[in-house]
């Protein structure tokens, strides 16, 4: 089933290398406790038969919790797990091919880093695009320019497909992103390495809940 992002205000991706000690498990359970209803697994560091393990599991508690699921550039898995989904990259495999092995029910995500570039993923076949990264970031391993707000204002404006915003977000900005456009931001270590991660995932969604309606 494809993700309804009308009813997502926070997106958490978790990383091993980046949840303060605490297994994926963990780390999902406390996250969908606070409110927050779409997780994305990215690990660039397992081989493919520890991703594809680890997937697996992910997917039958995020079944369990009743919440969405999505993969990060593995198709081939994404194809074999019960997952919702997969979030790809501007040198994957094009969103188009990725649905043809996928089919109409998964969601497909596409990261973007321009206003062309997210113009163009409308056209993709992509469900939604990913703009970013908003601010400066420590949790990629190649260091990507920031976008900035003034890129969430330009594509938010004129996006037919659900945005979602992602790098440098916390909880002091979220507002700030939500202001310029967004209806639903994307973190990583702001809620992974709380130490209550519930609790940084409930204040997130209230933050954005806020700015939502005062925006």
């Amino acid at each position: 089933m494809k993700v309804d992002f009308d009813h997502v205000r926070a997106y958490l991706v978790t990383d091993p290398r980046l949840n303060g000690g605490r297994d994926e498990e963990t780390v999902i359970r406390a996250a969908a406790s606070g409110g927050i209803n779409l997780f994305q697994f990215r690990s660039k560091h397992l081989s493919k038969r520890e991703y594809f393990a680890q997937a697996t599991r992910l997917a039958a508690v995020c079944r369990e919790l009743g919440v969405s699921l999505l993969l990060n550039d593995h198709v081939d898995i994404a194809a074999l797990v019960d997952c919702d989904g997969i979030h790809v990259g501007q040198s994957d495999l094009h969103p188009a091919q990725v649905r043809a092995l996928l089919g109409p029910d998964k969601t497909i995500g596409l990261s973007t880093h321009t206003v062309e570039q997210a113009l163009a993923a409308q056209e993709s076949g992509a469900d939604y695009i990913n703009i970013g990264p908003v601010f400066a970031t420590a949790t990629k391993d190649t260091p990507v320019v920031p976008v900035g707000l003034e890129m969430v204002r330009a594509v938010t404006a004129v996006s037919h497909l659900p945005v979602t915003t992602m790098g440098g977000i916390k909880h002091g900005n979220a507002g700030s992103v939500v202001a310029a456009g967004a209806n639903r931001v994307a973190v990583v270590t702001a809620v992974t390495e709380a130490p209550d991660i519930a609790r940084a995932a409930r204040e997130l969604v209230e933050i954005v809940e806020k700015a939502l309606t005062e925006r």
